[in-house]
C-alpha cells in the first residue's frame, strides 16, 4: 500500500493529510493565528494514531514548496526534513501553485468561497493561481486546464489590466488566498474568482505523480521556493 504524509503550510490555513493507495484517508487543518510550529507535528501524529500506523509504514514525506508565508514554508519544511532524517523516507516537494490547480477540480463549498461565479463545470481556458502578497501583489502563475504550467512564477502587481491577454482568449479561474483583491479589480466578464487557501489534501494528485516518478529532493539541502527574499525589519520600539 502506498502511503505518503502531506504538509501544507504556505499561508495562514494549517494543513497535513494522509494519502493511502490514492485516496486521502485522515485529514487535519486549523485556520489559527501563529500556530504552524504548534501544530504541525501535532496533526501529523493525530493522522498517523487515526490511522493505526507509524511513520515507518509510510512510503514518503511531501511538503509544499512555496510560493508563500516565509514562516509557514520554514515550519513546513523543517518538519518535513525531520521525518525524513528520521525515518529515512524519501522527501516529495509540491509548489503551493499547483496544490490550488489540483484544489480548483474539487473545491468544498464549506471552506472555498466562491466570490464570483461557480467553479465546477465551467470550460475555463486558464486557471490562475496565485497566493497573496503585500498590498496589491500576488505571486501568481498561468496554467492550462489539465494542469499544464504555462509562465514562471512572478510576483505581479494587480491592476485592471492584469492577465488582459489571456481574459481575451476565454473565461480564467482566479483561485487562491490572492484571489478576493483581484476580484475587487479585474471586472473583465470572462474573470471567475475562488478565495481560498491551499490545503493538504489537494496535494494528492500531484504528489501521487512525483512520487511514481522518483522525483524526490535531498533531504540535507532542499530550500522553500520564498520566491522572494525574506527582508527582516527593526522594530521602531525602544527596547530600553
Amino acid at each position: 500500500m502506498e502511503r505518503i504524509i502531506l504538509i501544507e503550510t504556505s499561508t495562514a490555513l494549517c494543513s497535513a493529510a494522509l494519502a493511502e493507495d490514492g485516496a486521502i484517508t485522515a485529514y487535519r487543518e486549523s485556520s489559527a493565528p501563529k500556530a504552524h510550529a504548534s501544530l504541525t507535528a501535532v496533526f501529523i501524529q493525530e493522522i498517523l494514531t487515526e490511522r493505526g500506523i507509524s511513520l515507518s509504514d509510510c512510503d514518503a514525506v511531501c511538503v509544499s514548496m512555496g510560493p508563500g508565508s516565509y514562516t509557514g514554508l520554514r515550519v513546513g519544511v523543517s518538519t518535513a526534513k525531520g521525518l525524513c532524517f528520521g525515518s529515512g523516507k524519501p522527501l516529495i516537494a509540491v509548489g503551493t501553485l499547483d496544490t490550488l490547480v489540483a484544489q480548483a477540480s474539487d473545491i468544498i463549498p464549506s471552506t472555498c468561497n466562491v466570490i464570483q461565479s461557480e467553479a465546477e463545470g465551467t470550460p475555463y481556458r486558464f486557471i490562475i493561481p496565485m497566493i497573496d502578497a503585500r498590498r496589491m501583489e500576488v505571486y501568481a502563475a498561468v496554467f492550462s486546464p489539465d494542469g499544464q504550467q504555462l509562465t514562471e512564477t512572478a510576483p505581479a502587481i494587480i491592476d485592471e489590466n492584469s492577465f488582459a491577454e489571456y481574459l481575451e482568449q476565454g473565461p480564467c479561474l482566479f483561485i487562491g488566498d490572492g484571489a478576493g483583491k483581484c476580484a475587487d479589480v479585474i471586472r473583465h466578464p470572462d474573470a471567475h474568482f475562488i478565495q481560498c487557501q491551499p490545503k493538504a489534501s489537494s496535494m494528492l494528485l500531484p504528489a501521487r505523480k512525483a512520487y511514481k516518478e522518483k522525483r524526490f529532493e535531498d533531504v540535507a539541502y532542499f530550500e522553500p521556493f520564498y520566491l522572494k527574499e525574506f527582508v527582516a525589519t527593526v522594530s521602531k520600539k525602544k527596547l530600553f
